[in-house]
């Protein structure tokens, strides 16, 4: 591997990381899903698979489609933030019945599926940060280059999500307690309603 490639990886990496590390709706529902240790597997797949796809089509360019058409980015944000607001409301209701939340306690796989898809999907800062930002640095590498940042940034996300949901899954034994679900349950359900509003403030 050559110096500028690695460069290209090595800056695709980096910059995979400092935008999907920050707490949002994704991190999360897969913070959750990990701390309770239900479909796990699944969830990172399908939160880690978007990216790739989400990354994939920034380098190829469709951040410049959609950066030219507005319209399409204040209606994935209004669907977002509608979404957002209403995973909010069903995490405090959650908060509320700590008795449902006991770690390894079942739960369905398609709610779990459904969940990871439009958080992700649904998710306008999403697009923002893989189509559009990571889409546009990955062009200062050229027409090769660009392609070895899309795979640095879409290891970070690999990773990531891995991590994030499996390291989650040692520290279960904390969140055995009903208090700790209920903290938890209410705070991602505050942090929802902030994102959406954040969302809705920068759009309108």
């Amino acid at each position: 591997m050559n110096t500028t490639i690695l460069a290209a990886v090595v800056a695709g990496l980096f910059s995979g990381f400092s935008l999907i590390v920050a707490i949002g709706a994704q991190n999360a529902f897969v913070l959750r899903q990990g701390v309770s240790r239900q479909h796990i597997g699944l969830v990172v797949a399908i939160c880690a698979i978007s990216d790739l796809a989400l990354i994939g089509a920034g380098v190829v360019g469709v951040g410049a489609l959609v950066q030219g058409h507005p319209t399409i980015l204040r209606i994935v944000t209004v669907g977002g933030a509608a979404y957002l607001v209403w995973f909010g409301v069903r995490s405090l209701l959650a908060a509320r019945h700590p008795k449902t939340l006991v770690a390894g306690a079942p739960s369905a796989k398609t709610s779990a599926v459904a969940t990871a898809f439009a958080l992700t999907w649904l998710n306008p800062h999403v697009y923002l940060d893989t189509v559009l930002m990571l889409g546009n640095l990955s062009t200062s590498y050229g027409p090769t280059g660009r392609w070895w940042f899309g795979a640095g940034a879409g290891a970070a996300s690999i990773l990531w999500f891995t991590t994030l949901g499996y390291a989650a899954r040692l520290a279960s034994r904390w969140f055995a307690h009903q208090r700790t679900w209920r903290v938890l349950d209410t705070v991602i359900g505050l942090v929802m309603f902030a994102l959406a509003a954040m969302l809705l403030r920068t759009s309108f």
